[in-house]
């Protein structure tokens, strides 16, 4: 008898709709034949095993008979263990388990315990959208991922424990509730964080260039001895960000339902991601990869901050592979059989010290490098990456006067409520122009956009112009500067861009010739 259910495979940070069909001829074999066609891959071939025995410590014993089970289409490769469920449902619907002729309407993803139960799998929330997409009204999903998808209006979600309740449910259609979630609430309490700018003592000018860049969404690089709060600034630094729309909450958890790394808890990704990945990670860890392909690091810090702390320990191609992701915002992965691209938005901040010893111009300690050594150690940044990145800052070394100072220093609350002020205002002008791209900070202007929204005077030409030919500056550094400048001058609620706005800027650039010269 063939028996028919719905369930679904997510590629990239999406799901297809996949038909599980199953067939069982019922002649009774001195051997088991128990086929899976369709592209499975070795988590869904194994899957044989999973479900006879779920099915047999249910109750449910299953003869030795030809057993064949087609996922269609056929001409998509199948992975992971969320088949199991609907497997096993066909099954038992193929041999008269189920009072229905078929399950219309309903799809159903799930990984089987030996025991019955049923296990969480990634990927809920994509497949909850395909769902509605394809007009399905109920999915059937482990308990443990039943938030997830119910952050999706328009679809039933029904939690389930185990393959009986499954079967419950089926039959008699009782017993299991659609689980309901308020997204917009979850939303306002997981913005909660745990540290804040009231922390760190000192370093004002770190303070005020993190505050332009995340007013602007530029990148950002510290470089300072150790100890000097680099990575401390870092870690606050989500704390003063905008606050996730639903709909970039939604993109964010997509992702990570995906990668596997959503807290079940939660079901939705409220804040925005902070990553900071070891500089040990490879290429593929920091930008994806797989036979098929999955979200690396970039893409799991999208719409957040992806923070690389001794930013010169990380192996050159590993730093390469940032130039596409830094400039489109998007991570394209090309394999044999597909090829797949993953949003990958964010904020870089990086941190590193100004020589291998960590005390090149230390006010305190002398540094034991020698020029060479430095420049060795600087150049394992290559230019282009440099250009990439809007701010480069100098944090030195806290004096004590400074960490004992009785002087309460400005808290996240007050920084964030200045940010948010200037990112309407960039929001309103972005709106009022007549460019049909979508923008949201001033980081994500164009060479047209720039001409556009920042026109300068005379005398910021000539203070431009003599910086450039100073500090040799290369073009990409020229679009850099002149964002960070209308993100200075959004802060002061300035209309025009003024000589103080670019000299600023320029300043957040001298590490150029410093260091790269």
């Amino acid at each position: 008898m063939l028996y028919k259910t719905l369930s679904a495979a997510v590629y990239g940070i999406d799901a297809n709709i996949i038909q599980v069909e199953v067939d069982c001829s019922g002649i009774k074999c001195d051997q088991d034949h128990f086929h899976t066609v369709g592209l499975p891959d070795a988590a869904v071939r194994e899957s044989r095993d999973r479900v006879r025995a779920a099915l047999k410590n249910c109750g449910y014993d299953i003869p030795p008979t030809h057993i064949t089970i087609n996922l269609a289409p056929a001409d998509i490769k199948k992975e992971g263990s969320g088949f199991d469920l609907p497997m096993a449902l066909g099954i038992v619907g193929a041999y008269g388990g189920l009072t229905k002729k078929e399950v219309t309407n309903c799809l159903f993803v799930g990984e089987l315990s030996l025991d019955g139960g049923i296990r969480g799998v990634r990927g809920a929330l994509p497949i909850a959208l395909e769902a509605r997409g394809r007009k399905i009204s109920r999915l059937v999903v482990p308990e443990a991922n039943a938030r997830e998808a119910a952050m999706v209006g328009g679809v039933e979600v029904y939690p389930v424990r185990s393959l009986l309740d499954v079967i419950s449910f089926v039959n008699s259609g009782n017993g299991i509730a659609p689980i309901k979630a308020d997204a917009d609430s979850l939303l306002r309490e997981s913005q909660q964080f745990f540290v804040d700018f009231k922390d760190v003592r000192g370093q004002q000018t770190a303070k005020r260039a993190i505050e332009i860049a995340c007013a602007g969404g530029h990148n950002i690089l510290m470089i300072g001895p150790p100890g000097s709060g680099k990575t401390m600034l870092a870690k606050r630094m989500p704390t003063i960000l905008p606050p996730l729309t639903f709909e970039e909450a939604l993109e964010t958890t997509k992702i990570h339902s995906v990668a596997g790394v959503l807290d079940p808890g939660t079901g939705l990704v409220g804040t925005r991601p902070y990553r900071a990945p070891h500089h040990t990670i490879s290429d593929a860890g920091l930008i994806g990869g797989g036979v098929i392909p999955r979200p690396g690091e970039v893409s799991l810090a999208h719409n957040g901050l992806l923070f690389l702390d001794e930013l010169p320990e990380f192996p050159r191609n590993v730093l390469e592979v940032l130039r596409q992701p830094l400039e489109d915002g998007t991570v394209s992965i090309a394999r044999a059989s597909m090829s797949l691209t993953f949003p990958a938005r964010f904020m870089l901040a990086a941190a590193m010290n100004p020589c291998p010893c960590g005390f090149h111009n230390d006010r305190t300690r002398e540094c034991q490098c020698t020029t060479p050594m430095i420049q060795r150690y600087i150049s394992k940044i290559s230019g282009p990456l440099m250009d990439r990145i809007d701010i480069h800052i100098d944090v030195p070394a806290v004096n004590y006067k400074e960490m004992r100072s009785s002087a309460e220093p400005e808290g996240s609350g007050k920084i964030r409520e200045r940010i948010l002020r200037t990112r309407a205002r960039q929001l309103e002008r972005f709106a009022s122009s007549h460019l049909r791209e979508q923008l949201y900070c001033n980081a994500q202007m164009s060479s047209r956009h720039i001409r556009t929204f920042c026109e300068l005077s005379a005398d910021c030409e000539r203070l431009l112009e003599r910086a450039m030919t100073q500090q040799g500056l290369s073009a990409r550094a020229h679009d850099r500067i002149l964002k960070v400048a209308r993100t200075i001058a959004d802060l002061e609620e300035s209309a025009n861009l003024e000589p103080k706005h670019i000299a600023e800027a320029i300043q957040y650039r001298s590490l150029d010739r410093t260091y790269w010269a």
